[in-house]
């Protein structure tokens, strides 16, 4: 299907400039680059530039374009980097990180979900979207609260879901010099929390700003969607 949305991205991008949400010149491109109507669902491309959270099946969701925004850039991502995600969802998140880290040789990002059906979906919507990008993504399902040990040692880590504390295994993986952007909290306040680990492992974490996320479900974060409290 062909779509053409140019100029509502262009607009969605302007004014998350104008609010001092997009501050780099990487991220305002990756934003211009990745149409992000292929990534919800064919009923709600209307709302695809509208900055609002959209439903994409199994009680999950793609985030508000500003989220996605913060997110990358207190991610500090760079040419290059090799980045983990932790819940991929529709797949939008890992191409706007993909767009940049491909600039430069040995950049790529392994994003896992937990639920296979939004995996395969992920696939094919980064493929109508971007294919050239399928080249630096690999999407793996399985529990994202252990991470992937296999590409580990990992620059950047981002989670797009909230769990109860930082899970053990992601600060075990996170590069010496890295940086990880995860939402910490209950389902009613949570806390965007940037952890820096420094180069001889020691980390620090500062408070960004209070968000809303979907819970992060597996052995390091909740039980089940009814443990979220």
């Amino acid at each position: 299907m062909s779509l053409n949305m140019s100029k509502e991205r262009r607009m969605l991008v302007e004014t998350l400039k104008i609010e001092g949400i997009i501050r780099s010149d990487l991220v305002e491109e990756s934003f211009l680059s990745i149409p992000r109507e292929y990534f919800v669902p064919e009923h709600l491309r209307v709302y695809a530039y509208s900055d609002t959270p959209l439903p994409i099946g199994y009680g999950q969701t793609i985030s508000a374009p500003h989220m996605v925004a913060i997110m990358t850039e207190e991610l500090r991502v760079k040419p290059g980097n090799i980045v983990l995600e932790i819940g991929t969802g529709s797949g939008y998140q890992a191409a706007i990180l993909a767009h940049i880290v491909s600039k430069k040789s040995g950049g790529h990002v392994y994003t896992v979900e937990r639920i296979p059906q939004l995996a395969k979906r992920a696939v094919i919507n980064i493929a109508n979207a971007r294919p050239d990008l399928l080249d630096f993504i690999t999407v793996v399902v399985g529990d994202g609260s252990k991470g992937i040990e296999l590409f580990q040692p990992y620059d950047r880590i981002i989670v797009t879901a909230a769990a109860p504390q930082i899970p053990e295994p992601l600060i075990q993986q996170l590069k010496p010099g890295g940086i990880m952007v995860i939402p910490v909290g209950n389902k009613w306040e949570q806390i965007l929390q940037v952890v820096i680990k420094n180069e001889r492992g020691y980390i620090s974490i500062k408070d960004s700003i209070a968000c809303v996320f979907v819970p992060l479900i597996g052995q390091y974060g909740w039980r089940n969607e009814y443990d979220y409290t």
